[in-house]
């Protein structure tokens, strides 16, 4: 069995583990990512980028690449029932640059974050390899065995990094509890549409409609994409595909009949849709004796404001000196690696608040609902407690910041 010795393992090869190891790499530090996938070929739903992350992403200067990879900028979200604007969250209101939601396609921003983390010769990615069990030394975690295309390797590592997303492998075989609970008890089904150059383009906004069977979301994606998502009762999305598609396209095309005719003509068979099952989880602790988690292996999240890779980079830049920290002193036990729930905790408690609570709104019916809201929410968009909200949802915790080496204990 090949053996790699490293100071840092990351599974996972997302954003949350690729910019941790980017900062790891920057610091000094050798890292080795295990990435289950081979390349980056499958479709996301999580594209949209947050400013929050525009900032993080530009400070640590990849968001210029990322972006000539292919981008689209978004002006704004708006909760809508027929003509009527029932919420509206306007960055076109926040301070430039980053006054602009954007969806960068995930194997765009992947790809650039790889680009830099291999400029590195401390600096090893392993895809195609699934995590198969934890390495043990002295009662905690000291590395993981994968197994890959050519065989299986042991990577000893000080610490462990778990980012491989909601259904976590290694947070299973550390034995950590996911703590799943289901604020939104729903399922969405996805589908991402090509126009053509006389169709209707993209929108410049997330739009989500009211429809008597429930929200349905719509945002340009691409110059060229748009990205459709129809909210079902839990459990029901395999079932409504596979009993028959015209229930869903008639009602994707009511809720954006300017899209009528794309949705009938690329709609056609179950193949067309995924079904993603919409939940939200705190797992019961983020950190063990040598291993650490972020991203949607600590935290899941529903799909409502589009905070999954915004949260996902956050993680990677509070995580980081608390690693740093932890390895100078030669010290990764959970006491010493719990400091990252502590300090983000509170922020991904509020979150989870916030989401729950734009769900209640977005399935809410009745005067107040329809009637009552929207114009509170006008007379609000004129008063600095709409900024203030506006920048809350767009940056999230403001004091985020990435950390100078020397200040987290790393000479």
């Amino acid at each position: 069995m090949r053996e790699i010795d490293t100071d840092v393992c990351v599974v996972g090869g997302g954003p949350a583990g690729l910019v941790l190891a980017l900062l790891m790499l920057r610091s000094g530090l050798g890292v080795v990512v295990l990435e289950r996938a081979r390349a980056h070929q499958r479709e996301f739903r999580g594209e949209i980028l947050q400013p929050g992350a525009l900032a993080l992403l530009d400070a640590l200067g990849v968001l210029t690449g990322a972006r000539a990879r292919g981008a689209c900028e978004l002006d704004r979200f708006r909760f809508l029932d027929g003509e009527r604007v029932l919420l509206e969250a306007d960055y076109r209101l926040l301070p430039p640059p980053y006054d602009h939601l954007l969806t960068i396609p995930r194997p765009h921003l992947l790809d650039e974050l790889l680009t830099h983390c291999r400029r590195s010769p401390r600096f090893r990615y392993l895809p195609g390899r699934r995590a198969g069990g934890l390495l043990r030394r002295k009662g905690r975690i000291a590395g993981v065995v994968a197994d890959g295309p050519s065989g299986r390797c042991a990577v000893r590592a000080r610490v462990v990094v778990g980012a491989d997303g909601r259904f976590s492998r290694i947070r299973r075989l550390a034995g950590i509890g996911a703590g799943r609970t289901e604020p939104c008890g729903e399922d969405v089904l996805w589908c991402s549409l090509r126009t053509g150059a006389a169709e209707v383009p993209p929108p410049r906004e997330v739009r989500v409609v009211r429809t008597p069977d429930g929200p349905v979301l719509v945002h340009g994606c691409r110059p060229d994409r748009i990205q459709l998502g129809c909210t079902l009762p839990h459990r029901q999305g395999h079932e409504l595909t596979a009993s028959g598609l015209e229930h869903v396209t008639e009602r994707l095309v009511r809720a954006v009949p300017e899209y009528g005719g794309l949705i009938r003509d690329r709609i056609r068979a179950p193949g067309d849709l995924t079904v993603v099952d919409v939940f939200s989880a705190r797992a019961e602790r983020w950190a063990d004796d040598g291993l650490v988690l972020i991203g949607d292996a600590a935290h899941t999240h529903s799909l409502i404001g589009a905070q999954g890779v915004n949260l996902a980079v956050q993680d990677a830049v509070v995580l980081h000196p608390v690693l740093t920290g932890a390895l100078a002193d030669d010290d990764t036990g959970a006491a010493r690696l719990a400091a990252f729930e502590r300090r983000r905790g509170p922020d991904i408690a509020s979150v989870m608040r916030r989401q729950s609570l734009h769900s209640r709104v977005m399935h809410a019916h009745g005067a107040y609902a329809t009637r009552v809201r929207p114009r509170l929410a006008r007379a609000l968009r004129h008063t600095p407690l709409y900024r203030r909200a506006l920048q809350r949802i767009a940056y999230g915790n403001p004091t985020i910041r990435i950390t100078d080496d020397r200040a987290c204990g790393w000479a």
